[in-house]
This record gives structure tokens, sequence and C-alpha cells, in this order.
């Protein structure tokens, strides 16, 4: 049968992240939509976009598609976005996939789940810039979010991310709602993960899900781009 998903970006990244996973899932038979969240992607205004205005651009697309009976797909920060867009239109939401992604307790920004030096550095890099953005330096992201790659594949990713509006990580959410749900639910974990200290994602942030569905692959955090076809394949094995 054929499903219906909508795939959530996580920070630095448009809707552009998810070609390759996009390419497997659509030609097995299932239709895809991946937003590009508000302040993201090339050319977009950052300033002043807060996370409401990212859950905001997933529940327009959602909508104005007229979709229904979706899988909501989270990558990284695109967890804390699919909570919010599940607490705005349930009925619309079959299951949700947080693909290691960030799975906050009510009251918790994404910063409360960065490591405190990180948190500093990027403070100051935000009141640095002119829009209160923060970008992913090249070294972090050789290193611990596409180490699995040669080092032209994860260039030629790199030099597509854009500036992520900081008001985004700092906005601590309410939800309450989210929780109290009973949407199934599952988490995609990646075995070779670097971007959080191990055990961060899973069963750190996975474990506040309650009864969920585990699915574990090899890869790293941008799996998307080295292991595309795996993780279509992940989502598939969710339905």
């Amino acid at each position: 049968m054929a499903e219906r998903f909508v795939l959530v970006h996580g920070s630095f990244h448009g809707g552009w992240a998810w070609e390759g996973v996009r390419a497997g899932l659509e030609a097995a038979g299932h239709a895809t939509l991946a937003p590009t969240l508000a302040g993201h992607g090339p050319g977009a205004t950052r300033a002043g976009v807060r996370h409401a205005d990212c859950v905001e651009s997933v529940v327009a697309a959602i909508q104005d598609a007229g979709l229904d009976d979706i899988t909501l797909v989270g990558h990284s920060f695109g967890g804390s976005v699919i909570a919010k867009v599940a607490e705005r239109i349930p009925e619309r939401i079959t299951r949700l996939v947080f693909f290691t992604a960030f799975v906050l307790a009510s009251g918790e920004s994404i910063v409360d789940r960065l490591p405190a030096e990180q948190v500093a550095d990027f403070s100051a890099q935000a009141q640095a810039s002119e829009d209160n953005t923060v970008a992913c330096p090249w070294e972090v992201w050789r290193d611990y979010f596409m180490q699995d790659a040669d080092e032209a594949h994860a260039r030629e990713k790199w030099a597509r991310l854009a500036p992520q509006p900081y008001a985004t990580w700092t906005d601590k959410l309410d939800l309450e709602r989210f929780y109290a749900l009973d949407t199934p639910r599952a988490y995609i974990a990646c075995r070779d993960d670097l971007a959080l200290d191990a055990g961060a994602w899973h069963p750190g942030m996975s474990s506040r899900l309650g009864d969920f569905e585990l699915i574990e692959i090899d890869g790293s955090h941008e799996v998307m781009f080295t292991r595309p076809d795996d993780v279509a394949r992940a989502f598939l094995a969710t339905v």
C-alpha cells in the first residue's frame, strides 16, 4: 500500500536534504513532501524567525497539499518541530518518526540539550551576526556530522548548508499536549552518530517517547546523504 511521508529536515538544512531518500521512497511507489522550514534554505529571511515559524511552515505545507494519513518524520532539530506539528494537526498524522532527533521535555529548548561549551560558542556567534544566526563549522561537519563520507562528498553537502536562526534553538517549548497524544511513534537511531555524546540521542532522548518502536541503522548523523536507501528502508519499516 502506498504511504505518504512528510519529511522535516534539521538545522542548517532545507528540503533539499531529503533528495536521495525521497528518490528511494518514490521509486517504491510512495508519496513524499519535504518542506523547507521558515528561515532555512538559500535566500531565506532569517532575522526574527522563531521555532513557531518553523512549525507553521510544516502545518501549512501539509494543509495546502491536503494530506491526511501521513507518516511525519523529523531529523535532528526537526524532531522538536514534528512534536509541535503533532499538537496542531493530530488528526492528519498516522505515525511520528524521530530520526536521530531531539525529543525535548516540556519546557526545554534545543540549547538545553547541548554541551555548555557549545552553547557559549553558538551564543557568541549569534550575537556577533547581523541576523541572530549561527553556522556549522566545516571541522564540526566533517568530524562529527558526516564523518562517514569522503571529503569531497562532505564538502559538497556542507557548501549547501545555510545559517540557522538561533532563536529556534533557544525557544522553550510547551509540549504537554504532545505527551498526551497517543499517536504511534518510532525512533531511528544511527549507530555512528557523533553529533552528540554517546547515548544522548538513544536512549537519552528516545526514552521520553514512552511506548515506541526502535530501529537502529549504521551511519552518521547525516546518514541520509551517505546511505539514503538504508534510511528509506528504515522509514518503510515503521509503517
